[in-house]
């Protein structure tokens, strides 16, 4: 795992930093691994990889976050990502792989409320991909927004946003 987050760091071929997030995001399945990742400083290499400019760079960054998010401990190192994830989300393609990576990522780290406020500026767009979504988009969209509406301190931020 050291190997990979090293490699992570020395690297600028897009292939190989996409194969070690895809190896990383493999790893994560299991919990030793995760907390190995977060000692490693492995999550915020990962998230350093939001801004790359490849495409399958960033959805691979994104799919090894969100199954690094499966752990409270790893979750609060990510959500200083939550609000660089929202950007990607508005900016992608929609319905894209990216998209829906950065979705899925937002579910994990909307089950709890300790994170609701990072997305209050997002709920348009939500409600956007709702709206002109894939079947696909509309299903990752509602699990955040039910995620969203469980925490009553959302309601009026769901109510009063821009749809």
């Amino acid at each position: 795992l050291q190997k990979l987050i090293h490699l992570l760091q020395a690297t600028d071929d897009p292939l190989i930093q996409e194969q070690a997030l895809i190896t990383l995001s493999n790893s994560a399945a299991f919990s030793v691994n995760q907390d190995i990742i977060r000692n490693l400083d492995g999550l915020s290499v990962i998230g350093g990889m939001l801004s790359n400019c490849i495409p399958k760079v960033k959805e691979k960054a994104l799919n090894a976050l969100n199954n690094l998010s499966m752990n409270i401990k790893n979750q609060e190192e990510i959500q200083v990502f939550i609000t660089q994830v929202c950007r990607i989300i508005e900016s992608a393609p929609l319905n894209s792989d990216v998209q829906l990576a950065g979705l899925r990522l937002l579910t994990n780290m909307s089950v709890t409320s300790d994170y609701h406020q990072n997305m209050i500026n997002s709920i348009p767009c939500f409600l956007h991909l709702l709206s002109e979504g894939t079947e696909r988009t509309q299903i990752q969209v509602l699990k955040v927004l039910v995620n969203l509406s469980a925490n009553p301190a959302m309601t009026r931020h769901l109510l009063r946003a821009p749809v």
